[in-house]
């Protein structure tokens, strides 16, 4: 009997074989990229998780150092404060409490080359100044003046030897050189009695604002006790108004007059209208002043004028005006009954004309 080799059997061991290596090397070659991939994803997670707690890291710090920063930025501080951090605050309270004390010197007279000091030949301050408020109409008021109780050219020299001074006080004319003008200057080279305003433009809404320019112009021309404002429609005992003034001599921040008060009168169109009354208050009524036809201030406060003229608040009538400037200072008032003249006296100093 021939013997049957089992080659059948061996051929199919040989194959399984060979499909268990090939599997295997096919199963190798598939999990090496894999495992790469896996790799490089690891490394990449751990990259972008190590950058992200950086940033974080970061955000905390810069966060900190914007806070530290704002806490030591310095704050807007005000003058007062910076007043404070320089120690200044004891200064400032000094330079206002000289500056107070400049302007009641001021207002005293204290001041230097402020004034002509041409009151008279010998050089002595005069007694008054007194000018008689006129206008370009009134020329036969000043020479009925003329002739009843201001002396002639003449005799105003020798009146202003015993220190009183006395012109007519006018303004100029808004066209300036005109007739209005030329006139009076002729009428100025006669008699020599006037005190003329360049500064200031006649007209009867003026009235307060040549307040202001004749205390001014007459306390540079002449230095003087009193400055004593007049109207052109009153007669004045010229005598007792010198003497009414000597007795007072030494008198500084004296404001005398007949002292009135009075209706503000708020209704346009009537005579007296006051444009401003609201601010006299609910009762619409004036304060404490001086009727205009004649009052009287001393030197200090008629420096006061001439000093503060530009900032000083004109009311519409000019006794109202010089009333609201003396409010404000340490006056004496006066109120004089011989210088009421719309009454009647034996003693009176004044009377209507």
């Amino acid at each position: 009997m021939e013997s049957v080799l089992p080659t059948t059997s061996f051929s199919s061991s040989s194959s399984s074989s060979k499909s268990d290596r090939r599997s295997k090397s096919k199963s190798s070659q598939t999990s090496k990229p894999s495992l790469v991939m896996a790799l490089i994803s690891c490394f990449a997670w751990l990259y972008v998780a190590g950058r992200l707690w950086q940033d974080a890291e970061n955000r905390v710090l810069l966060a900190s150092l914007l806070k530290k920063n704002a806490e030591q930025r310095p704050k807007m501080l005000t003058v007062e404060d910076k007043l404070m951090v320089l120690g200044c605050k004891d200064l400032e309270r000094r330079i206002v409490e000289v500056e107070m004390e400049l302007t009641v010197a001021k207002s005293q007279g204290y001041l230097k080359n402020q004034l002509k000091q041409s009151g008279s030949s010998s050089g002595k301050q005069l007694l008054a100044v007194i000018g008689i408020y006129t206008g370009f109409g009134g020329r036969l008021r000043r020479n009925v003046i003329r002739g009843s109780w201001l002396p002639n050219a003449d005799s105003l020299l020798k009146l202003e030897e015993r220190g009183v001074v006395v012109r007519f006080v006018i303004g100029r004319s808004p066209n300036r050189g005109d007739s209005l003008d030329r006139n009076i200057n002729e009428e100025n080279r006669g008699t020599k009695d006037f005190l003329i305003l360049e500064s200031h433009e006649e007209a009867q809404e003026e009235l307060p604002k040549k307040a202001k320019y004749f205390f001014s112009s007459a306390i540079q021309t002449w230095d003087a006790e009193f400055y004593v404002k007049v109207d052109d429609n009153i007669d004045v005992d010229l005598d007792a108004l010198i003497e009414l003034l000597q007795n007072r001599r030494g008198q500084d921040s004296s404001y005398i007059g007949c002292m009135k008060s009075g209706e503000v009168v708020s209704e346009e169109g009537r005579a007296w209208y006051e444009p401003e009354w609201w601010k006299f208050g609910d009762e619409k009524s004036y304060f404490r002043h001086a009727a205009g036809s004649v009052l009287v201030l001393s030197k200090n406060l008629a420096q006061y004028i001439n000093i503060n003229s530009a900032s000083l608040k004109s009311y519409a009538h000019e006794d109202i005006s010089i009333g609201s400037w003396m409010m404000g200072l340490q006056t004496t008032y006066t109120d004089d009954s011989r210088l009421c003249c719309s009454t009647s006296g034996q003693d009176k100093v004044c009377s209507l004309a």
